[in-house]
């Protein structure tokens, strides 16, 4: 077995300041085994003396879309611990070149994949899977901004051009 604490981690390729990381992991008849979260692995990614301060876990049926939410403060580092999503990033950085441009990825739980964001990124993720559980990990200062705190945008905004896998997804009053 390889060394589960091993992550290759490489950029976004549309998006700076959020990278993708893909951990080693062993894999065998019984299933899979992968280490998510080594922070040795991950505080060259965070500004200094920053830290994970809690995690947040989800599950949601097929068809589930939620987002497009963000704030101006959090990283958030998520992945797909069961089930498949297909996640969507959007740059709400106003300064930044990619400002409104979006990026999909599609992570799973047999081929473990984790995202960095970097605050102001708008995350949102559909459920492709029967059921899914999405896991993010938060880091931040001071207090934690909830939804009351947080930005949402529409999760079809013409403006975005996002190309979702659903015309009519499941959605929350909040996401509607």
């Amino acid at each position: 077995m390889s060394n589960i604490n091993h992550f290759k981690f490489e950029k976004s390729k549309k998006i700076d300041g959020v990278y993708v990381f893909t951990p080693s992991f062993g894999k065998d008849n019984r299933g899979i085994i992968y280490t998510s979260f080594y922070e040795d692995n991950f505080n060259e990614f965070l500004p200094k003396n920053l830290k994970f301060k809690h995690d947040k876990f989800s599950s949601s049926k097929k068809s589930v879309l939620r987002g497009i939410h963000g704030d101006v403060k959090s990283w958030k580092l998520i992945t797909c611990v069961y089930g498949e999503i297909y996640q969507v990033v959007v740059d709400c950085r106003e300064d930044s070149p990619t400002y409104k441009q979006w990026e999909a990825f599609t992570i799973n739980s047999n081929s473990p994949q984790m995202i960095l964001l970097p605050p102001k990124m708008g995350n949102s993720f559909f459920v492709n899977s029967e059921t899914a559980i999405y896991h993010y990990k938060l880091a931040y200062e001071g207090e934690y901004l909830d939804a009351e705190d947080q930005f949402s945008l529409k999760w079809n905004d013409s403006s975005l051009g996002i190309e979702w896998p659903i015309e009519h997804p499941i959605l929350s009053n909040r996401d509607k």
